[in-house]
């Protein structure tokens, strides 16, 4: 008899296109797990309104956007489950329940929501904000996942999930699956601008849905080696975004480039130029599925709704096991 294969619990907030970044800490991985795990793809649209909550048109059309990403890129939906997680009672009657069995001040504590509170200017947080690390544990254990890809910022987090599993194991019944994480190999890409992150919100991103024309413009606009000023000029590509971007997206001719910079044979316009080449050449397959699905927005929906449907099926089969534990059946 085959052996079941075990699942997966993934996915994005709504809050507009996933660029590059998000593919290569997570999308193309996600590809590649896609035949060996049981995969599920989360569409958190309530999680993003933790931080938009004013623009709810914005996480309504996002949905699809984020949908198309992701199918985009190789995610197969004959493979893969994806879910509106606002549409799963599951999630929300389980995330009531772990909030029972967790502290203000833990959560206060959380490295993750201490991070992003600052990003946002978050002095006086929200109920919602503050307590959307518990919605996530429960995103995780209603389809009892095996097994969550995570990046390092994420693993506060994932010890929470385990905590509230444990928790509610040992005082009611060891009914649910205290998931493990799956550490991402991938680093962050930086953004344009030399920040640290590349991001929705900071406009220094190039995005899956980009033109080749766009991205052109975008490359031309990254932060490179500052004391260059002419390109016969020797380089210094440890300082250059550029360079970075070079070592993911043209692997096979990194150390040459970084050759030709040092010594002065490659100037910067022509190594932005040759970003751009390895860039839409990437891109350019995603491209073409994008418009298919654009074209067919219908059957997006269909995949999104059919995921659904069968995430709450499972989330209800877990929900009885945690009401009988928990005496709430008549």
């Amino acid at each position: 008899m085959e052996q079941a294969k075990k699942r997966i619990l993934t996915g994005d907030r709504p809050t507009g296109k996933l660029h590059i970044g998000h593919y290569v800490g997570s999308l193309q991985n996600r590809v590649k797990l896609q035949d060996d795990y049981e995969t599920f793809i989360l569409i958190a649209d309530i999680q993003a309104l933790t931080t938009h909550f004013e623009r709810p048109q914005l996480i309504h059309d996002s949905i699809f956007e984020v949908a198309i990403d992701n199918l985009s890129v190789g995610l197969d939906p004959n493979k893969v489950t994806w879910v509106q997680q606002s549409h799963v009672p599951a999630i929300h009657e389980l995330t009531q329940i772990f909030s029972l069995l967790v502290t203000v001040n833990a959560l206060r504590h959380n490295p993750t929501v201490k991070t992003e509170a600052a990003q946002y200017g978050y002095d006086d947080m929200t109920y919602g904000f503050l307590g959307y690390p518990v919605s996530q544990s429960a995103d995780i254990t209603f389809c009892n996942a095996d097994m969550v890809p995570v990046g390092e910022d994420q693993l506060p987090h994932m010890e929470l999930t385990r905590k509230l599993v444990r928790r509610f194991n040992d005082m009611y019944a060891p009914i649910l699956k205290e998931p493990q994480h799956m550490l991402s190999s991938c680093s962050r890409l930086m953004g344009l601008d030399g920040n640290a992150k590349m991001g929705k919100s900071l406009g220094n991103a190039i995005y899956l849905a980009d033109s080749a024309d766009e991205v052109a413009r975008k490359v031309k606009t990254a932060v490179t080696d500052a004391s260059r000023i002419k390109a016969s000029d020797p380089g210094h590509p440890e300082v250059c975004v550029v360079n970075k971007y070079h070592q993911t997206f043209t692997p096979g001719e990194y150390e040459n480039i970084c050759e030709m910079c040092r010594k002065g044979a490659i100037g910067c316009v022509a190594c932005k130029k040759l970003l751009t080449e390895s860039l839409n050449t990437l891109l350019d397959p995603f491209r073409e599925k994008r418009a298919y699905y654009e074209a067919h927005k219908d059957e997006v929906r269909d995949i999104i709704s059919t995921g659904t449907a069968k995430a709450c099926e499972i989330g209800e089969e877990t929900m009885k096991k945690v009401r009988d534990a928990m005496f709430l059946t008549v």
